[in-house]
């Protein structure tokens, strides 16, 4: 009889062992939703995963194509004369995607703006107005420098050239410095009582130092046998440079040394019985180039800490 006994969970779908399988109702309940969760967690953590592999397969793709090379050269401004700001870039086929931007630390608006082939002014902050251009015609192959008219003392500081092409983006600084430099010439002075050499340069500032040499005696300090002095020029800010030297003697080549912290100039004389050579030269101080690479390998790599954390979940 106890072997003809049907289950009472006969015809439940509970015969043959899957009550151990499942146990009571409640439990039963309550397991389906731990299993439920756990897969809802393994689904987000790869769609996560997937998701982070995606960006960084995109990412590296981004970062070859939008980083360009920018070059900048600190240069010096001479004030009431035209100056150049100094840039290049990588250069892009088409004109039309190219953007030049120039600006200036401390200045609200653009310096100067150039983008489809042509000047772009609109937003270009009003002490830049009507001074500023780009070479047009040479933009094509790379040259982004800016051409600033009438230089300003006020024009020195930090400039920024940000340049867009199809390839990317990039930037570099320049500092620009300004002042007053000029050619020196040197001369026989016929009306002084001894032989005297005149040394005359028109427009400075900062007010340089001046410096006599000698080729012939070389090493000597003329200090005591010279006088400089320094006249302020009508617009009050550069100053016209003389420096007298006494007892110079002919056959001997002299030279006179103006020099501040943006540039140096020679002025160079030899006096012979039957001949007055005279040369002059000068150099620019301090120029430097400044080279950036831009690029956003930041954008993709920024997923990678997130990587191990998702692969533990």
């Amino acid at each position: 009889a106890g072997a003809q006994r049907r289950s009472p969970w006969l015809g439940h779908g509970w015969e043959q062992g899957r009550w151990s399988e499942v146990g009571d109702p409640d439990r039963s309940s309550e397991g389906r939703n731990t299993h439920l969760l756990t897969d809802s967690l393994r689904i987000i953590s790869i769609i996560i995963i997937l998701a982070g592999a995606i960006a960084l397969i995109i990412g590296f793709g981004i970062s070859g194509r939008h980083s360009i090379t920018v070059t900048t050269l600190t240069s010096a401004g001479n004030i009431g004369e035209d100056g150049i700001l100094s840039c290049t870039f990588e250069p892009d086929i088409k004109l039309s995607d190219i953007v030049i931007q120039w600006l200036k630390e401390g200045v609200i608006g653009l310096v100067h703006e150039f983008k489809e082939g042509k000047d772009e002014l609109s937003e270009q902050d009003e002490t830049f107005r009507g001074r500023t251009a780009v070479f047009a015609d040479q933009v094509i192959v790379g040259n982004a420098s800016l051409r600033l008219k009438n230089v300003r003392l006020t024009d020195a500081g930090t400039y920024k050239c940000y340049i867009i092409t199809s390839k990317g983006k990039g930037n570099a600084n320049l500092e620009y410095k300004t002042g007053a430099f000029s050619m020196p010439q040197v001369n026989v002075d016929y009306n002084a009582s001894s032989e005297t050499l005149r040394c005359e340069a028109p427009r400075w500032f900062p007010q340089p130092t001046v410096v006599w040499a000698s080729q012939v005696d070389q090493g000597a300090n003329f200090s005591e046998v010279s006088n400089t002095s320094f006249e302020l020029n009508s617009e009050n800010v550069t100053m016209k440079v003389v420096s007298v030297l006494y007892n110079a003697t002919i056959n001997n080549t002299y030279s006179c040394m103006i020099e501040n912290d943006i540039a140096k100039a020679t002025g160079d004389i030899k006096v012979t019985e039957s001949e007055i050579k005279r040369r002059s030269h000068l150099q620019l101080l301090n120029s430097k180039a400044s080279l950036c690479v831009s690029s956003f390998f930041a954008i993709s790599w920024a997923l990678l800490p997130l990587a191990p954390y998702l692969m533990l979940k």
